[in-house]
């Protein structure tokens, strides 16, 4: 039993994909496609979670996580309590297990952590009291596992269900993104059939987060005749720490263009987590082409986080 399943193998908490049982996995990304048009308001809101309060509990900066949650409880008729750590009492001390606890008094009955040390989220959840759910929303570089479902349920809206056809290619900042390894549980679960990985020898773990999949530094021998392109976000203090040379030479090496595009397969697909560093990771021509799917990333968001937060509370 894993501490995000209780003991009949229900979620009661969303901590990480990795391990989550392919069953529930699916079922998520089916009741996301169901409520799709609420979760973008073209139906009226539902009452799933009327009389519930939910907290957006983000002890590191966030917009769209943060939006995105925020907006999909409220469309399912929860009250939203949003905790701002920078203007909190944790600035005076108190404990982020506190914190909740307090919270939890006041009748909290969902919180949608993100924290920027790993574990962290899974550490409150075991603090947690009987009735209460926990999701995380990005801890350290351990997880991000509603960024993962959302880009699962991208990908199957593009390509169908039976991911073991397809040929996916992860690029850039692998060692230091939790969204990329969410995105690779998710993959191995649904039984993708091959998986690539590219990007910088310096930006790649060596942790075993890789196992399984083909691993290299040419980038445009590993776009070759792939259906999904998974661009992931490069942080510019990457070039301080050492890892980059320049934002330019990465661009050169590892930026995706239409002419470098134009190797993967006619109608592969590109889907980056944002915020998107134009000209750095991807140009402006393939971020806003027809291939890009970006903004439909963001509105599978909503949707997948409607129904995780009715899965765990509704």
């Amino acid at each position: 039993m894993t501490p995000q399943l209780d003991s009949d193998g229900r979620l009661r908490h969303l901590l990480t994909l990795d391990g989550l049982p392919r069953e529930t996995l699916c079922r998520l990304i089916d009741r996301a496609g169901q409520i799709r048009d609420a979760a973008l308001g073209r139906t009226p809101r539902r009452q799933a979670l009327d009389g519930t309060t939910v907290c957006t509990l983000f002890f590191e900066p966030s917009t769209r996580t943060r939006s995105s949650f925020h907006i999909a409880a409220q469309r399912l008729g929860a009250d939203v309590l949003n905790f701002d750590a920078s203007t909190s009492s944790t600035r005076k001390g108190e404990t982020a297990r506190d914190t909740l606890r307090n919270l939890e008094a006041m009748g909290v009955r969902g919180f949608i952590v993100r924290h920027a040390e790993d574990g962290a989220v899974a550490a409150l959840a075991a603090e947690a009291g009987e009735g209460t759910a926990l999701v995380n929303a990005g801890d350290g570089r351990s997880a991000h596992p509603t960024q993962g479902l959302l880009d699962m349920m991208t990908i199957r809206q593009a390509k169908g269900a039976d991911f073991s056809r397809l040929k996916i290619l992860m690029v850039g900042d692998v060692k230091h993104s939790r969204v990329a390894r969410s995105d690779l549980h998710a993959l191995r679960t649904l039984g993708a059939g091959v998986i690539r990985v590219c990007g910088p020898q310096s930006l790649l773990p060596d942790d075993g987060t890789l196992s399984g999949c083909e691993v290299g530094q040419d980038f445009d021998a590993m776009l070759e005749g792939v259906d999904v392109v998974m661009m992931l976000r490069l942080q510019r203090e990457r070039m301080e720490e050492g890892l980059i040379a320049s934002l330019e030479d990465y661009h050169r090496a590892y930026g995706l263009t239409t002419a470098r595009l134009a190797r993967a397969a006619k109608d592969a697909v590109v889907l980056h987590p944002g915020p998107i560093n134009r000209g750095v990771e991807i140009t402006d021509e393939v971020a806003d082409g027809p291939q890009s799917l970006v903004l439909r990333q963001v509105s599978n968001g909503v949707a997948i986080r409607m129904a995780v937060l009715e899965m765990l509370l509704g």
